[in-house]
């Protein structure tokens, strides 16, 4: 039943059905504000004025209000979507979103440097024809990967760890300058766009005025205001605060040889994301060598100021697709773009104070406490001062009138002094002799800079870094004891050091935010599982500083027993294969403190255990001085298994291809790295080969 204007009761009626020239007028409707839409947020260039665009979208509003069963998903109506999610999804990249190596040199040498290396990586001579790049303004915001199939927006993930992002799709909804369906016909069946979310410069003066008229919390700077907004669990709050958002990239796509686009350059697709709808920057150009990409990244730094979102720099690639995937990557970045970032911004004040805070590796770090500054529209109260040697190279001491430097999201830093005789004699700032958290010794090894608290599994500003990296799947390997979980059990104090995790209980789990009985029972079950393990995963585990995976298992290898790693002079630890003086002396200063050894015997005390003997017999060394590179699915042999059985041969396992590799072993779906390799002329081994090599046969 329902109320009539009278406050009468009425039977319910059935919606009215719509009438073709009604469902036609809606369509037409939609079409002519998508138009209007990408007029305005796309192409910068509007034909309408605000007024009459309302009236329209009034006139659809009321269609729809009153013919619901018209109402559609992707309707410009439905832009804001009012419900509180119960939390962000997290979503794993199918091509990981990589960052790209920064240069913050001056406006020649950062250009030269980068056209000298792509040159060079590509063995052009002086003679060759200069390279042919794109350049584009880096924009200070958030990255974003928008996920299409069939023409429709399927997600919006954030850049995350480059390999897993969080699904924010209900907001980023909200901008209007992003299409929901892409009605082009020769839009590809999965089309993944990457891009930045940005705040425009007025738009973001506007929003502080807003919070500020209505007593909320004011933003300290466009970047941030994009970027909490995108991560707002309500969209009808993402969509109180006007975002933008520019295409620069994609991610993954329907190849060609299935019907995808078959671009040539990375400007042609920049073009094509246009043409499908998407805003790209107007100050994109092709730039031919250093000459020109200095003049572009001059240019782009006079027009900075007056930009209508905020700039940080530059990026420069290489237009070629097919030279970029001959440059491939190294580590996590490609050889073929750079990040140009422009001189940071300075102010000047005094520093009051020198604090000292112990980070999550236990690294100690001195901070200037200052007289609040703004640089570049942030109110800075405290700046890095890195080090106790950049300290002391920068003369600066205790009410002294400081340069505080701030680029971007990077934390503010201390350049120097302002020149000026003291009032008074100010010791030269010293760094403690323990650590101002635990009271553990704090140590410094031999050619390091920073000064490290040795009480890694004991010190409470380590406990998170120490729980999850001992929890890691490479280390313990404990299914579900992820970072949300640490935080609670550390920040609730349930957990303070590791042997407390095997003393967890069914209740005390469950109780936990977003802890139901079966996954606290899971927790619990990998816990269990985890106290079998083996020595070189157990010492992996500790987290010893310079100790990593290889490391930890020619340790195993040559002791056999904990007891004898742990009793070892640094004499001993350096007989093992790859073991130096720092190394050593890292391993020996962890079992030498007291609250380290405690942790080690309460560990074995809940049950943590592996096969213990004599030194293992070395396999033989038939690889020795080989460099192995591994690439795409092997048919039985996972990576981590092949990459132990090379490395046990005496082999180095290498992430990148070069002229002093030695083979390639390459399964099903290798990329660039085989490219690479077939390239350079290194021989390409399948698993069969591998195996063969493995046993000392001709391959």
């Amino acid at each position: 039943m329902t109320l009539d204007l009278f406050g009468d009761a009425t039977p319910d009626q059935p919606a009215p059905a719509a009438p073709q020239s009604v469902v036609n007028k809606v369509q037409a409707l939609r079409r002519q504000l998508q138009q209007w839409a990408h007029e305005y947020y796309v192409l910068d260039t509007p034909t309408v004025p605000d007024g009459e665009y309302d009236q329209v979208f009034q006139q659809l509003q009321a269609l729809e209000g009153a013919y619901p069963a018209l109402v559609t998903p992707d309707s410009p109506t439905q832009r804001v979507i009012g419900a509180v999610l119960a939390g962000l999804k997290p979503v794993r990249h199918v091509v990981p979103m990589l960052s790209i190596r920064t240069e913050t040199d001056n406006e020649a040498s950062g250009a030269q440097a980068f056209d000298a290396r792509i040159r060079r990586e590509l063995e052009l001579g002086a003679m060759a024809q200069p390279v042919e790049y794109v350049a584009e303004p880096k924009f200070d915001g958030l990255a974003m990967s928008l996920r299409y199939e069939s023409g429709k927006l399927v997600h919006a993930v954030t850049r995350g760890d480059g390999e897993v992002g969080e699904d924010v799709t209900h907001n980023i909804r909200t901008i209007r300058q992003i299409p929901w369906v892409l009605e082009a016909v020769d839009v590809p069946q999965v089309l993944e766009v990457r891009g930045e979310v940005y705040m425009r410069r007025a738009d973001f003066l506007k929003l502080n005025e807003r919070q500020a008229a209505a007593g909320g919390k004011q933003f300290a700077n466009p970047r941030n205001a994009a970027a909490g907004s995108v991560r707002q669990l309500d969209s009808s709050i993402a969509m109180q605060r006007p975002l933008s958002f520019f295409a620069y990239g994609v991610g993954e796509m329907t190849p060609s040889e299935q019907g995808g686009p078959a671009w040539v350059t990375h400007y042609d697709m920049l073009q094509q994301l246009k043409k499908w709808g998407f805003p790209v920057a107007a100050q994109v150009r092709i730039a031919y060598g250093a000459s020109e990409l200095i003049a572009f990244h001059s240019e782009l730094g006079v027009q900075r100021a007056t930009l209508p979102y905020e700039i940080d720099g530059v990026v420069y690639k290489v237009n070629s697709l097919a030279l970029q995937r001959q440059l491939g990557f190294v580590t996590r970045e490609p050889r073929w773009a750079v990040a140009h970032k422009y001189p940071a911004q300075e102010m000047a004040t005094v520093m009051e104070g020198i604090d000292v805070q112990v980070g999550r590796t236990g690294k100690l770090t001195p901070v200037a406490r200052l007289a609040p500054v703004s640089v570049g529209g942030v109110t800075v109260t405290n700046a890095t001062l890195h080090n106790l040697f950049e300290t002391r190279k920068k003369r600066v001491r205790v009410g002294d009138m400081v340069v505080v430097r701030r680029a971007g999201d990077v934390i503010p830093e201390v350049v120097g002094r302002v020149p000026g005789e003291r009032p008074a004699y100010v010791a030269n700032f010293k760094m403690p002799s323990q650590c101002p958290i635990c009271g553990s010794e704090v140590v410094r090894e031999k050619g390091e800079a920073n000064h490290r608290c040795s009480g890694g599994l004991f010190c409470p500003a380590q406990r998170k870094e120490a729980l999850l990296h001992f929890a890691a799947r490479r280390a313990m390997d404990i299914e579900g004891l992820g970072s949300k979980l640490v935080d609670q059990l550390i920040d609730g104090g349930v957990v303070r050091t590791l042997p407390d995790l095997y003393r967890l209980g069914l209740s005390g789990l469950a109780s936990l935010d977003r802890m139901a009985e079966k996954s606290a029972q899971n927790v619990l079950d990998a816990l269990e599982k985890s106290k079998s393990t083996t020595l070189n995963r157990f010492l992996f585990g500790l987290g010893i500083r310079n100790v990593g995976e290889a490391t930890a298992k020619d340790l195993a290898r040559h002791f056999g027993l904990l007891d004898a790693i742990m009793e070892a002079s640094v004499e001993q630890l350096m007989q093992v294969r790859d073991v130096g003086p720092i190394v050593a002396a890292s391993i020996h200063t962890f079992f030498a403190q007291p609250h380290n050894r405690e942790v080690v015997e309460q560990l074995r005390a809940c049950g943590v255990h592996w096969e213990e003997g004599a030194p293992a017999e070395k396999a033989p060394q038939i690889l020795a001085g080989k460099t192995v590179v591994l690439t795409g699915t092997l048919p039985t042999m996972g990576r981590d298994q092949a990459k132990e059985l090379l490395e046990a041969a005496g082999a180095k396992v290498s992430g990148s291809v070069s002229k002093k590799t030695s083979y390639v072993v390459a399964g099903a779906e290798a990329g660039s790295k085989l490219t690479k390799a077939q390239e350079l002329g290194v021989p390409v081994l399948d698993e069969d080969s591998l195996l063969a090599l493995l046993q000392g046969k001709d391959v």
